[in-house]
């Protein structure tokens, strides 16, 4: 019998996962193999008779499901960059197995009672930090998934809606992705390209030509759909693509809209047998936010500075777009194209113009420099590790003493099986097992345009800072330092973890960043200066609008997870259209939705978090403002940064490690400095 690769030791220098020796059908006998171990260790942790303390209980438990932890960590994340039909059958079917596992174990009494005690006498104990730190989380975990339960029948009803809302994100998923890849604009006519450029026609052409078909093909993908809404001189094809995205899983074969019913209705109920009026109270509990109430008076804030703005600008979209002839009621498909134009003409810059000036493997290069510069890293090809797909690269990170810090993997491509958007996720945590540290393996996986027969890979700047973005991510991972998985790298506070990702960010806007390495792909000659100002000064084009579509959204992600047990919501989308109407700027369209496609909040780990991105942007502008003020690549600041916040995940609380880095709490002005919003 052949043993099945995802359950031996991994092989190699880094103990990569074996990718080139996994295929489809190893997958649910490992996650079965790996529960059932993880049973065996629950149950020797429980019948061990010697007195609970930290090696024999919390540390034994720590490490009691590492094989699940690891089949799990490769197959869901080839879920989402790699998938096919078999493997979303797979995640279906294995979905229910780990959440009943994890349901077992937290609500394993003989198992609580062994944590609460160690938890109650901590101090007792002659126990580091990082240790105290591990008992506190633990206990916290037990609490917070039913531990405390007194009644079975509340104990099993509870293992049952975490087992529903498993496999309902899972079906909300993979019905936006099928929904995605379900419509496809097919033009045939040269005359359907106008205003379209040259390098889109070309990748448009790319695409048809790889589903055999002549012409050119639109998908809703993101490098395919944004440029066509900001190109595209023909309004009705614009019309027709955007309502094609804005109602993605709406209705039909792949309608999400009574996942989304039963996903808050599940999540209500679990909120309410724990003790909690709402979903978003259970959630922000722990997090640097703390209350809904909180939440709501931070986004609102944030609203009435940014709402005038933002309708000043669409006015000023508009009538840009009138005096250059547009006739008619202005939707929300013709904003877009126009604030492009608007962008060329003001600012002289538009998404072509700067494009060649970043391809994308000097772009890698300037990412890896800009490391090198903070914080003395160095990135190597490692060409032997194994990938999961062809034009995924790998690479070695050490530290400037030559010292392996982690194996970085970076999946640029966009394709029919990996999910839209841009994520960072690791393969392993960084941490120690048997007296030896395991470094993290990362991954970033994006969704950039591919090179063409005549052209490479050639970025805009919006792809620029995403890539910046989700290294940001990475670095969290990077630099982890810690002995417990469950403490290490971004397993942090979900307001916190977009801290790292977001300061990064800043680099893209700064000269002496994009001198480094901003060259035209064909003639080598360096980007003009005026390129930059004009990107700099660009920097808060729109930014009250921005600001507002994304307040948008974390207003309607707090509605949903508000609501408390009993409340039901006859319809989706009218509950939508109460929750954002004081972010609303064009006139509705029917048969359009956010909910619907909203994979953060219903397909993620973003749920009753989502106002995390924009508390976060205030905390990265006011972190950032001290490079500002002793140089973007001052090594004593990015010292601070990565002993304070990069290396310590969740060993302490994240208010505190904020105000060891900057010396206080964090303040608003940086913030609304940074957007033009004073």
């Amino acid at each position: 019998m052949i043993e099945n690769p995802l359950l031996l030791p991994f092989e190699g220098e880094f103990e990569a996962p074996p990718f080139h020796l996994i295929n489809e059908n190893h997958y649910l006998p490992a996650f079965k193999t790996a529960i059932e171990k993880g049973r065996e260790r629950i149950e020797a942790i429980c019948s061990n008779k010697e007195s609970p303390n930290f090696q024999n209980t919390v540390l034994a438990l720590e490490f009691a499901g590492r094989e699940l932890m690891q089949t799990a960590s490769i197959f869901f994340n080839l879920n989402s960059a790699h998938t096919n039909d078999h493997m979303e059958s797979i995640a279906l079917a294995v979905s229910p197995l780990i959440s009943a596992y994890s349901s077992e174990v937290l609500l394993n009494r003989t198992l609580f009672k062994k944590v609460e005690s160690l938890y109650l006498n901590r101090e007792k104990f002659n126990l580091t930090q990082e240790e105290l730190r591990l008992i506190e989380q633990s206990y916290l975990s037990f609490v917070r998934n039913g531990a405390k339960l007194s009644k079975k029948r509340d104990r099993e009803r509870l293992s049952e809606i975490n087992s529903e809302l498993s496999t309902l994100s899972l079906q909300f998923g993979q019905n936006l992705l099928a929904s995605t890849n379900n419509f496809v604009l097919h033009l045939t006519s040269h005359s359907q390209l106008e205003g379209l450029s040259n390098s889109f026609i070309a990748s448009a052409a790319s695409e048809a030509k790889e589903r055999s078909l002549d012409g050119w093909v639109i998908t809703l993908h993101q490098p395919s759909y944004t440029p066509f809404m900001q190109q595209s001189t023909n309004r009705a094809l614009r019309e027709r693509l955007w309502r094609a995205y804005n109602s993605r899983a709406l209705s039909g074969e792949y309608d999400n809209k009574a996942i989304i019913s039963k996903i808050v209705k599940l999540r209500a109920e679990r909120a309410s047998l724990l003790g909690y009026e709402s979903h978003a109270q259970y959630v922000l509990e722990e997090n640097m936010a703390k209350s809904p109430k909180r939440v709501e008076e931070f986004l609102n804030s944030l609203l009435n500075k940014a709402l005038p703005p933002a309708k000043k600008e669409v006015t000023k979209i508009e009538d840009f777009a009138k005096e250059k002839g547009f006739k008619g009621e202005f939707m929300p498909w013709d904003f877009g194209y126009w604030a492009e134009q608007y962008k060329k003409e003001y600012y002289s810059i538009d998404d072509e113009t700067i494009k060649p000036y970043f391809q994308l493997e000097k772009v890698e290069g300037a990412l890896f420099y800009l490391a090198k510069k903070l914080w003395g890293l160095k990135f190597t090809p490692a060409p032997q590790e194994p990938k999961y797909e062809s034009s995924v690269k790998v690479f070695e990170v050490s530290d400037s003493s030559g010292a392996h810090l982690a194996l970085l993997y970076i999946d640029y491509f966009s394709r029919a099986s990996k999910r839209g958007g841009a994520w960072m996720t690791n393969y392993r945590e960084q941490h120690l097992f048997e007296g030896r540290e395991r470094r993290a393996i990362v991954s970033l996986v994006l969704n950039f345009p591919k090179p063409t027969e005549e052209t490479p890979s050639l970025l805009t700047f919006n792809h620029l800072t995403t890539l910046l973005h989700e290294f940001g991510h990475a670095l969290h991972s990077i630099f982890a330092e810690g002995s417990f998985p469950s403490l290490t790298g971004t397993n942090v506070v979900r307001d916190f973890v977009e801290l790292p990702s977001q300061i990064m960010e800043n680099w893209g806007y700064e000269a002496q960043f994009l001198n480094s390495f901003a060259t035209h792909y064909k003639s080598g000659e360096a980007i003009p200066q005026e390129i930059i100002e004009r990107l700099r000064s660009a920097r808060n084009f729109l930014s009250g609008y921005n600001t507002v579509r994304q307040l948008g959204f974390g207003l309607c992600d707090i509605a949903w997870h508000t609501l408390q047990q009993g409340e039901e919501i006859e319809d989706p989308i009218q509950f939508e259209e109460l929750a954002t109407s004081s972010v609303q700027l064009f006139p509705k369209v029917e048969g359009s939705a956010i909910s619907t496609s909203f994979s953060h909040i219903f397909a993620g780990g973003y749920s009753a978090g989502y106002y995390s991105y924009k508390w976060a942007e205030v905390l990265e502008a006011d972190a950032f403002s001290l490079f500002l003020e002793r140089g973007i690549y001052n090594k004593e600041v990015a010292a601070s940064f990565r002993e304070n916040i990069l290396s310590k995940g969740n060993l302490e609380d994240a208010a505190l490690l904020f105000k060891k880095f900057r010396g206080r709490d964090p303040i608003e002005e940086p913030f609304l400095k940074k957007f033009g919003l004073e």
